[in-house]
């Protein structure tokens, strides 16, 4: 059984392209857990090793989340390589979930960027603590000083430098380590040869007044430190101690410098990742009881009490469904029965492992604190383990609500149970990702983060599934509804052999406010039987189905019955519901037909400084602003924007804001369009010619 003080479950998180895989390899490398450094975008076409999905490694980008572990100075350390790109949110969401503490990943040049303003706000929403790595030291125009302040400025991070350059860009060397006040050089064909020799004369007085700066700081989060300094007695013990009681208070940020493909400070972050990260012990992790009204609990990091584990991540692998599972309490071994606490359905665990990218090795038991995958298990992203004798579950991660829709159809029609199959896998896997028929235009329609998100996807079932599918924008779901009150008195007669058919109808109808359809029966008299009433109503709610404007339903309207006539022999349910139907279609073209759209409620979030371009992006749809917000920098829009206007948004948002800014939409409410996109509308839907199946 691992020692649990020793264990620490990281994630490496940054913006795209600030190097996250690159320094994951280089970690995996110097921990021995492979043999040979492979780069991303590789000249030997192998990729790195996190990145195993092939459309990974074609694009060069991370798209799913990987876990690996791996053993560093006597600890065990769990590690998730999570994706940068804002389409793939989710997968850095439901790691941070899981983690005990991260790394956040900075590029030297680029500084602090969108990506990084994202992620970190996901780090606080779990109150994970972390340490700031700046990495590309070697390209040119890096400057850790400038990105050490955007920490402060723009993320508002304590962020303290526990090192500094020797030498930038083409003159990058090494670090000096402010504690012990020594250079590092790294040496060796993989920079796997540490140095460490004494401060260069030329930098002691930089390093020195970095000292001070570091000391100032840190010695705010331990009083022995304090005097320490005053009675210059202080110890390299003292410091870290310090470090670590305000890196885990999340009061502190250290930052630590290099480049992980020169292969450059990377061993000293992993000595960093050891002193200052939390273990399992370290953490407060709460879930609620399910048999005492979802009272929330304190799970206690304890392989013998009992076990609680949260899936995570799913994944389809090679030996059937994969699930990444965090043991937060108790033990989980090969063999025993644990229930689903959402399902409530018992299943017997099989296999066990620790996974390694796509590689996995098995394991006979796993313990509190540690993260773990189990095969042959079928459950959802987000469930909770239990054995028998609790019912608690960890409380669900933040899922954001999909911005982006896409129609899809397969190509032929034997591709169509593969695209349900590999729908139904991709859904459960991915909270973010929504498939399902629109029930008015019969499209099946896929929904997602971004039109990366739903680009992969895509190709993902042409390459797995083997369905090619055509994409297209979704249909919107417009309405129709009257303007003013109109009145009808009609008569439905037939007279065919035998018995015929008789049914006169009087009323009117007049524009609802609130609701879609109301039916008021003021017949008095007996003019039509009570019994055929129900029979008109039908008959017109069938006529709502496709309004004869643009041929969508119509909504919002109150038909009143005043009057009417039967006939002893030839009325008949049939009859009147004709009458029903003739009197509708009769009395719509005279109430003034309208055509509404869904109206949705937009909420976007950006600095400041792109405050303008935001506005212009929303008045360019047809928009109409509720308010705005300041805080912290950040600047927060409210606006009511048809959704027809809102295909492409994602993409013109990112563009104008360089990424940085997020948004969020749900439906609002109908209102009608304007004249000139109604006159478009009717070009483009045509009047609905479909012919009553009564004449």
């Amino acid at each position: 059984m691992l020692d649990m003080s020793k264990i620490r479950n990281i994630g490496i998180s940054a913006h795209i392209d600030s190097g996250k895989t690159t320094l994951t390899e280089r970690v995996l490398f110097y921990t021995q857990r492979i043999h040979r450094i492979h780069e991303v975008r590789g000249k030997d076409e192998v990729g790195a090793t996190m990145d195993f999905m092939e459309l990974e490694r074609e694009r060069g980008i991370t798209i799913a989340s990987a876990a690996t572990y791996c053993e560093w100075d006597g600890h065990h350390v769990n590690i998730i390589d999570t994706p940068g790109h804002v389409d793939f949110t989710i997968e850095v969401e439901r790691s941070l979930r899981v983690l005990d503490g991260a790394v956040l990943v900075l590029c030297g040049v680029a500084g602090v960027q969108s990506q990084s303003m994202t992620v970190d706000r996901q780090m606080r929403r779990y109150k994970v603590p972390r340490l700031a790595f700046i990495n590309k030291l070697d390209r040119s125009g890096a400057n850790p000083q400038k990105v050490c302040q955007q920490l402060r400025e723009k993320l508002k991070h304590n962020a303290v430098l526990m090192q500094i350059p020797i030498g930038l860009e083409n003159a990058h060397e090494g670090v000096i380590d402010l504690i012990t006040m020594k250079a590092l050089y790294f040496d060796g064909s993989s920079g796997e040869e540490i140095r460490i020799v004494e401060v260069p004369e030329e930098l002691r007085h930089e390093a020195e007044a970095a000292r001070e700066t570091m000391l100032d700081e840190v010695s705010l989060f331990s009083d022995e430190l304090t005097e320490a300094i005053l009675e210059e007695k202080v110890t390299e013990d003292l410091v870290r101690e310090a470090v670590r009681r305000g890196t885990i208070s999340q009061e502190l940020t250290p930052v630590f410098l290099g480049s992980a493909y020169k292969n450059k400070g990377v061993q000293p972050l992993l000595d960093a990742i050891t002193r200052y990260l939390p273990s399992p012990l370290e953490v407060e992790n709460t879930g609620v009881d399910l048999s005492n009204n979802e009272a929330p609990i304190t799970l206690a990091s304890d392989p013998n009490k009992p076990l609680i584990a949260l899936a995570f991540k799913l994944e389809d692998g090679r030996y059937g469904q994969l699930t990444y599972l965090r043991v937060y309490q108790g033990r989980l071994a090969k063999g025993t029965s644990i229930i689903n606490q959402r399902t409530k359905k018992r299943h017997k665990v099989g296999r066990l492992g620790r996974m390694h990218a796509d590689q996995m090795q098995e394991i006979d038991e796993a313990f509190a604190g540690d993260i773990v995958a189990m095969f042959g298990i079928d459950c959802a992203s987000g469930d909770t383990f239990t054995d028998e004798s609790v019912q608690i579950a960890m409380s669900s991660m933040h899922v954001p609500a999909p911005v982006i829709s896409l129609s899809i159809k397969p190509s032929d029609n034997k591709a169509h149970d593969n695209m349900g199959k590999a729908l139904g896998r991709f859904v459960r896997e991915d909270p973010t990702f929504h498939a399902g028929v629109d029930p008015e235009s019969g499209e099946t329609v896929i929904s997602g983060m971004g039109e990366l998100h739903l680009d992969v996807y895509v190709e993902r079932m042409k390459r797995e599934y083997n369905v090619v599918v055509e994409t297209g924008a979704p249909q919107v779901a417009y309405r129709e509804a009257i303007s003013q009150r109109a009145e009808f008195n009609t008569t439905h007669k037939k007279q065919t052999g035998g018995s015929g058919q008789f049914g006169r109808v009087e009323g009117y109808v007049e524009p609802l406010d609130d609701g879609e359809f109301e039916f008021v029966n003021e017949v008095r008299g007996g003019a039509i039987p009570t019994e055929y009433i129900p029979s008109v109503e039908k008959g017109i709610r069938n006529s709502l189905d496709k309004g004869r404007l643009i041929g969508f339903p119509i909504t919002g309207i109150r038909v009143v019955l005043t009057d009417g006539q039967s006939h002893t022999v030839d009325s008949s349910d049939m009859a009147f519901q004709a009458a029903g139907r003739k009197a509708f279609r009769d009395v719509y073209p005279k109430a003034k037909p309208v055509v509404l759209e869904p109206v949705m409620k937009l909420e976007v979030e950006s600095p400041v400084e792109f405050q303008g371009a935001v506005l212009k992006t929303v008045m360019q749809r047809r928009g109409t602003v509720v308010g705005t917000t300041e805080e912290d920098g950040f600047c927060r829009l409210e606006a009511e924007v048809p959704l027809a206007e809102m295909f492409g948004y994602a993409t013109d948002l990112r563009s104008c804001t360089q990424g940085k800014a997020e948004f969020t939409m749900e439906f609002a409410r109908y209102v009608r369009v304007p004249a000139d996109v109604r006159s478009e509308l009717v070009k483009k839907y045509g009047p609905n010619s479909a012919q009553d199946d009564d004449e």
